[in-house]
Formats: C-alpha cells, sequence, structure tokens
C-alpha cells in the first residue's frame, strides 16, 4: 500500500477565512458564536449561530478571491466555501499548475452533510408563490453536493476520481479517508478532500430546533452556548464553513519537494446500527471505528498524544464518547490531551470532520493543541481526563485521533502522525 501525506490546507471558518487566522483565533480562545444575522431569528428554539462573517469582518470571508461572480449567484453558500478552501489547499500545496499528465492523476473527495438548504429553502417559496416557471435554471446543479467536487474539478481541470461523501456530520473525516485509500490503492497520486456547510437558514435552525438538538439557553451570550462536556450543556451550537486538506503520495510529493504537514496512517468507520440521531447507548459505534483507526496505523495507544474529539455539546453524545475514549485507551489516557473545538467554532456538520482535522495538523506543527471553551463545570465522567480547558496547551503532538460521529449511526476516526 503507497503512503500518503498532507501537503496542503484550506479553511473557511467563523474564526478566520484562511488557515493561519482561524488558527489564531482558535489558539487565543475566541469563540465565533453570535446572534443570527441572516434572518431573524427571535421565535426560533435558538437565535445564534457561528456564522462565516463578511467581508468588512475582521477576519471575514471574501468569496471574490478564488470564485467567479457567476458561479457565486448560481450555487449555494456551501459550494462557494468548499471552492475557496479547495483553492487554497492547491495553492499552499504548489500545485495550481500542474501538467497535464498529472491533472489526469489528481482528483477530489469533497461532500457535505446536507448541501445547499438555504437554496432549496428558497427556490420552494419562489415556486409556491410565482409557479414553476420562476423557478431558478440552476436550482439543481446549485444544491447538489458533489458540485463542491465538479466546481473545484472544472476550475482546476483535475481529471482524477470525482468522488462526493454523503455521512452526516462524518463527511469531513470519511471524505479524507476515502481519499486517502484511492491514493493508497493507486488511483490517483493527488487528491483535494474535506468537506463544507452552511446550514445556517430558516428551515436549517427550525428543523435542528424541533429536533431538540440545538442550543437554546444562552440567548443572552451566545458564546457561552457551545460548552462541550460541561454540566450545563444543552445542545450543540450550528457552524459553517469548509476544511479541504491536498492529499498526495509520499514518493510523489517528495519527488517534487513539497511541504509535507503530516502522514495519513489510519482510517476506521463503522455503523451504530441503533437508531437515526441517538449514539448508541454503549458508545459501541465510536469505540469500534477508533479501534480500527489505530490497529491500521500500527501505533500503540501511548503513541497518541492528543485527540480532536466529537465533542458536539449534546447531553447524551459528549458522555458516549468521552466513555468509549475511556474505555479504548484505559492507562493511555494520562498521557494524552483531548479538546472540542465546537466550543469555539460550532458544529460545521458536513464540514467538521474535515475543519478538525487541519487543527489537529496544526497542532503537530506548532506544539500547541487548541481548548475547550466554556468547560466551567466539568461532568463527574471527565475526571482525570485533561480536556484543555478555557485555554491553549503547549506540548508536543506527534500523532493524533480525530472523531467524528452522524445521525444514522455513521462514524468515522482518522489518525495521522507527524513526518
Amino acid at each position: 500500500m503507497r503512503r500518503v501525506v498532507v501537503t496542503g490546507l484550506g479553511l473557511v471558518t467563523p474564526l478566520g477565512a484562511d488557515v493561519e487566522t482561524a488558527w489564531k483565533n482558535i489558539i487565543a480562545s475566541k469563540s465565533g458564536a453570535a446572534t443570527i444575522t441572516r434572518f431573524d431569528a427571535t421565535d426560533f428554539h435558538s437565535n445564534y449561530a457561528c456564522e462565516v462573517k463578511p467581508a468588512d469582518h475582521e477576519y471575514g470571508f471574501d468569496p471574490n478571491k478564488r470564485v467567479d461572480h457567476k458561479v457565486q449567484r448560481q450555487v449555494d453558500p456551501f459550494i462557494v466555501y468548499g471552492i475557496d478552501a479547495a483553492g487554497q489547499a492547491i495553492e499552499d500545496a504548489g500545485l495550481t499548475d500542474m501538467s497535464e499528465e498529472a491533472r489526469y492523476r489528481a482528483g477530489c473527495s469533497i461532500g457535505s452533510g446536507i448541501g445547499g438548504l438555504p437554496g432549496i429553502e428558497s427556490e420552494s417559496l419562489v415556486l409556491a408563490a410565482k409557479g414553476p416557471k420562476r423557478v431558478s435554471p440552476h436550482f439543481v446543479h446549485g444544491r447538489l453536493i458533489n458540485l463542491i467536487s465538479g466546481q473545484v474539478s472544472i476550475k482546476y481541470g483535475l481529471m482524477g476520481p470525482n468522488h462526493a461523501v454523503v455521512t452526516a456530520c462524518s463527511t469531513g473525516a470519511h471524505s479524507i479517508g476515502d481519499a486517502a485509500r484511492m491514493i493508497a490503492m493507486d488511483d490517483a497520486d493527488v487528491m483535494l478532500a474535506g468537506g463544507a456547510e452552511s446550514a445556517i437558514c430558516p428551515i436549517g435552525i427550525a428543523g435542528f430546533g424541533q429536533a431538540r438538538a440545538l442550543s437554546t439557553g444562552f440567548r443572552d451570550d451566545p458564546t457561552k452556548g457551545s460548552r462541550p462536556y460541561d454540566r450545563d450543556r444543552d445542545g450543540f451550537v450550528m457552524g459553517e464553513g469548509a476544511g479541504v486538506v491536498v492529499l498526495e503520495e509520499y514518493e510523489h510529493a517528495k519527488k517534487r519537494g513539497a511541504k509535507i504537514y503530516a502522514e495519513v496512517i489510519g482510517y476506521g468507520l463503522s455503523g451504530d446500527a441503533y437508531h437515526v440521531t441517538a449514539p448508541h447507548p454503549e458508545g459501541s459505534g465510536a469505540f469500534r471505528s477508533m479501534e480500527m483507526a489505530l490497529r491500521k496505523s500500527g501505533l500503540a495507544l501511548s503513541d497518541i498524544d492528543y485527540i480532536n474529539a466529537h465533542g458536539t455539546s449534546t447531553p447524551l453524545g459528549d458522555e458516549l464518547e468521552l466513555g468509549a475514549v475511556r474505555r479504548l485507551f484505559g492507562d493511555a489516557m494520562g498521557g494524552l490531551s483531548m479538546s472540542s473545538t465546537k466550543s469555539a467554532i460550532g458544529h460545521l456538520l458536513g464540514g467538521a470532520g474535515a475543519v478538525e482535522s487541519i487543527f489537529c495538523i496544526l497542532a503537530m506543527r506548532d506544539g500547541i493543541v487548541p481548548p475547550t471553551l466554556n468547560l466551567d463545570n466539568p461532568s463527574d465522567n471527565c475526571a482525570g481526563v485533561d480536556l484543555v480547558p478555557h485555554v491553549a496547551k503547549e506540548r508536543k503532538v506527534k500523532a493524533i485521533l480525530n472523531n467524528s460521529f452522524g445521525f444514522g449511526g455513521t462514524n468515522a476516526s482518522l489518525v495521522m502522525k507527524a513526518i
């Protein structure tokens, strides 16, 4: 099997629309949460979220940098975020001018958990009010999940595998794992992999609110809403954005003198086979996903320095993930740090696993692990676990585990190491 390394990174997040800005703000313990600005959410279960900031904000997103105006008008924001993050990653990897022969061996695996929800909502209202002939001709291809990969492949001429994962909140991690397998199996030499999401719209907030998944108790101070492992947690805070990495076959990267951030050495995936929204009560799916990733990595439990947890801030999920981690790591728990960056940027759904993988890579690069914000009153199950409360922690990080779990009982875990 061929080795797979990471050679490029791209981020669009509520705390910054590029890698270094987002990372600086995460490490500084900033929060991207605020009252929703896109629409009046006063009467909704939750009126706060972690929105990607507009271009005129201190760390806002300017879509004009990498996305054509025509494309912006035709597609939903999740595609715009994905195109930009992919552009950042391919630029970072130094692969914008690949030969035609190289582009035959380069592809995309960029997915989303929900896709074009805002556009589906708005065009449904057009249909109801004005009839079928007023629905946009771009409606379908502007909302489809695989159109991030489609648009990116067209923009950069990538003619290798064109793939899109849709596994709810596990999408980003599955996208990276699947793309790594494609390279390992010699289906490609280079893959752009990751996920994107933008579901902060009336139907999105209403739907998750009705499912009792969202935090509702911090309307007066939204920055306190996402609080993984804290006794006062009451649901997740919706986030949005994108994360994309460039994966590359090791010898291919070495030959061209590429900057190598990390090596992908383990990928685990499993199904709970239990319930559409609730995790297995024993955390068995999460356990098996992590166990598979670690077994394939060839590392010992004690080799893992940092876990970026799924840690959504839901009452049930946090406890079950923590229990599964304890069960797997046992005595090795004392040597690792574990945090949830969703406490700062909210839950990016299909984009979460990719964004969090990038944070893991940066933790290895810089020797610092990001904090879990708002961990003021840890639950009993947290005793003895370094959850990095409130402030980032300097420590050597040579290997990481990243978890992503989603509705339908779908689980993904990634192991990466410094190289």
